[in-house]
């Protein structure tokens, strides 16, 4: 039995981030980093000493090698992740965006080692046991298999009282349409404890406009708490016991990367409620790990370790 305080699935990518503003094609240096969100959630947990496991598979090749020896740089168990023989890793090109804004992403995964996992990857990786199971709809979009993988993941874990998160996560481009993404990811926020939108894609997702309507709606659907991601004005944060309030942000002067943000985020609220804390203290945290990864380049650059939280909570 492997025991954890978390579990989480998805794919592990390589992040070729350029060194320099401008248009993609134009840039001549980068910079390498593992990437993937729910990979950054993992490495994010796991130095803050928590055990986590991570589920995926990377391709027999140079970018699968970088991803292993990454995880087992951050601690995260090298038994859940297959090595494919037959499938690449994927990767991303990543532009630098000198005024705070999103990067612009082109993304080189199609047909992806990690593509290709589907339930069985559960019964190869023998007995787990998780307190936490953390998810996106990243997973599911990746290919059918994914798909029923994810499902697979939060039915168990409820079924055995386990808690799940869930984080949207939208990348439209991974689904043959809007009304199947919008279903699906929305079936799997039914199965969740703890839903993660941010406000574009609650609004998106559920047809609604403010986050207060947005997390009335996940809680309307089965979620025991909800919280809205709302930027640079913090988060809302709602649960079935009548909680309703809004944790103001944190100011970040000089923003240097925005992706990853809502990873920490998902981090900050994931570890707060494995530890104890109220739902608003979790997103509190989360808040203050989220701003904190917009002044660092990668992905999961920004991820503070035990001694970089308490420094952020003084």
């Amino acid at each position: 039995m492997i025991e954890l305080d978390v579990l989480t699935a998805g794919e592990a990518l390589v992040v070729l981030a350029a060194e320099t503003p401008g248009a993609l094609e134009h840039v001549e240096r980068f910079r390498r980093f593992s990437a993937g969100a729910e990979l950054n959630v993992a490495i994010g947990l796991a130095r803050l000493g928590l055990r986590v496991g991570y589920l995926s598979r990377v391709g027999d090749d140079t970018f699968g090698r970088f991803l292993l020896a990454q995880m087992e740089r951050e601690g995260l168990s090298r038994e859940l992740v297959g090595v494919d023989p037959a499938r690449s890793t994927g990767f991303m090109l990543k532009s630098l965006a000198s005024d705070g804004s999103d990067p612009r992403i082109d993304y080189y995964r199609r047909g992806s080692a990690a593509s290709a996992m589907d339930a069985t990857v559960l019964a190869a990786a023998g007995a787990i046991g998780a307190r936490h199971v953390h998810l996106t709809g990243i997973l599911p979009a990746l290919s059918a298999g994914c798909r029923e993988l994810a499902f697979d993941l939060a039915e168990t874990a409820r079924m055995q009282g386990r808690r799940v998160s869930f984080d949207p996560n939208l990348r439209p481009g991974l689904w043959p349409s809007r009304d199947e993404m919008v279903a699906t990811v929305n079936a799997l926020a039914a199965r969740s404890d703890v839903v993660l939108p941010g406000l574009s894609e609650g609004r998106l997702l559920t047809g609604r406009d403010s986050a207060q309507d947005i997390a009335a709606f996940y809680l309307d659907l089965g979620a025991g708490a909800v919280v809205v991601k709302l930027g640079a004005e913090g988060a809302f944060c709602a649960d079935r016991d009548g909680l309703r309030a809004l944790e103001p942000g944190v100011p970040v002067r000089d923003v240097v990367d925005t992706v990853g943000a809502g990873d920490g985020f998902a981090v900050g609220v994931i570890s707060g409620l494995l530890e104890g804390l109220d739902l608003r203290a979790a997103t509190r945290r989360a808040n203050a790990i989220g701003a904190r990864m917009l002044r660092f380049p990668g992905d999961s650059d920004g991820l503070p370790t035990r001694r970089e939280l308490d420094d952020l909570a003084d």
